[in-house]
């Protein structure tokens, strides 16, 4: 027989929306526990992995909150309901805001509007995975302490399996833990659990045909739990065809010293990306993260390249924060570099003829100002298209970074998770990246995931709190 315990609220997923409605829920009276995964006293998340930057649309989250709205509606085309887009627009800073209450630090990296609440202490500048002591670890700590000075709990070697669904609505759910299977009775569940980025058969089903030929670019840690229980209890989705990441070497696969950073999305803005064809088959000027939904949706997404010259290389190719000139050569990453595009295309194994027929259009088309007329075309309202002439040429074999799943369980304004035909679920929410509706789209637009998990979070558990006991 299973133990069973009696709480207000019980939240899957210790990342950081799952501590910011546990800690929200808990000041606002309620007892609260978590249950995580991961066993370790610092559990690996994305979360923990973050870089730290709450923006929203790459835009300063204190901005005016109509322009944040309508960048949200143009970022993803549409597909972010208003009232969803004005949820984050209004409610970011508040986030922000009462992060700071808890005890999270925040500082301005540089210049950049985006980068002007971002969590200290920053990122390491230098390749590969540094986030020990950096600012999602040391946020977690500090909502980790404060939930446990609220009387709340945080269960680590804790896997939620079921949900507990009565007359529609959810009371529970039943966890896995060392001792045993556990029943939690409350009246109210969040999942937090961060999607699932991490879950092949998911990113199979849902995502691309070959995810064993993506990067994972994340903790690994989001399995889908959430989403498998939310289904069986009736949920529905919204955008779980995309997702947000980067386009990374594809030596990444193979050497850590290449992930999370550098990753190629400032050189392929004024570049061009080719197939195994020679041919480009993805409009970059649309940005990293839709060129990596691109790449990874290809019959193989280990058979891409960007081609760039050496004006690229020492423009676009030095921007960033750890950028992938001089980081990716020094990190082991590949680069490979002709005097010409023929000997570059046979450096590739691709067909030179079509390589150099490729760029030529593609230069005649910027010359004439015509890239609306390429096939495929390239914007320019966001990066400008830079002709590939200065010699040595340069190309770099890629593969498609996954962060975080963009689609998910289907929320309101008030983060209650929704059923199909869009009626609110009973003491079931969703939060962070777990939730769909709030990003992706047809133009794959990426809005920002810690604003997501703390504008979500804050929702999730003041709903709970407004209900009567």
């Amino acid at each position: 027989m299973s133990a069973q315990q009696n709480v207000d609220v019980v939240v899957i997923g210790g990342g950081l929306a799952g501590m910011v409605a546990a800690n929200r829920a808990a000041q606002l009276g309620k007892r609260v526990v978590v249950l995580e995964q991961g066993s370790e006293e610092r559990y690996l998340c994305n979360s923990r992995y973050t870089g730290g930057s709450f923006h929203i649309c790459i835009r300063d989250i204190m901005s005016d909150e109509a322009a944040l709205t309508r960048a949200i509606t143009e970022a993803t085309g549409g597909f972010v309901t208003e009232k969803l887009a004005q949820m984050i627009a209004v409610d970011g800073r508040r986030s922000v805001r009462w992060l700071q209450e808890e005890g999270a630090r925040f500082m301005r990296a540089d210049v950049a509007s985006h980068r002007g609440w971002m969590l200290a202490p920053p990122p390491v500048v230098r390749p590969g995975l540094n986030w020990e002591g950096r600012g999602g670890d040391v946020t977690l700590r500090q909502l980790e302490a404060n939930l446990v000075k609220r009387s709340g709990a945080l269960l680590r070697n804790s896997r939620a399996q079921t949900l507990i669904m009565e007359d529609g609505a959810c009371h529970g759910l039943v966890a896995q833990q060392p001792e045993g299977e556990v029943r939690y009775r409350a009246s109210a569940v969040v999942i937090a659990d961060g999607g699932f980025p991490g879950s092949l058969d998911m990113l199979r089903q849902y995502i691309c045909p070959h995810p064993e030929k993506i990067k994972l670019r994340n903790a690994g840690t989001g399995r889908g739990d959430g989403l498998r229980m939310a289904l069986a209890a009736g949920a529905g989705t919204k955008g779980l065809g995309s997702f947000y990441g980067h386009v990374l070497s594809r030596d990444a696969m193979t050497n850590d010293k290449l992930w999370p950073y550098p990753y190629l999305d400032n050189i392929l803005h004024t570049a061009i990306v080719v197939g195994p064809d020679g041919e480009r088959f993805v409009d970059e000027g649309r940005g990293g993260v839709f060129v990596a939904n691109a790449i990874a949706r290809l019959p193989d997404p280990l058979s891409s390249a960007v081609i760039l010259d050496q004006a690229i290389w020492e423009a676009g190719g030095r921007q960033g924060i750890i950028a992938a000139n001089p980081h990716l050569p020094l990190a082991g990453g590949s680069t490979l570099k002709a005097d010409t595009l023929a000997d570059l295309a046979r450096q590739l194994n691709i067909n030179a003829t079509r390589l150099e027929a490729t760029v030529a259009a593609y230069n005649q088309a910027i010359a004439g100002n015509t890239l609306k007329e390429l096939q495929p075309a390239r914007r320019t309202t966001r990066y400008p298209a830079q002709p590939i002439v200065q010699a040595p040429f340069h190309a770099i074999p890629t593969c498609a970074g996954i962060t975080n799943t963009f689609g998910g369980i289907a929320v309101n304004e008030h983060a209650q998770a929704l059923t199909e035909s869009g009626a609110a679920i009973a003491g079931l929410y969703a939060a962070g990246g777990a939730t769909g509706g709030l990003e992706g789209g047809p133009e794959i637009g990426y809005v920002g995931g810690l604003v997501k998990c703390g504008v979500t979070g804050l929702r999730a558990a003041e709903h709970i709190a407004s209900l009567p006991s």
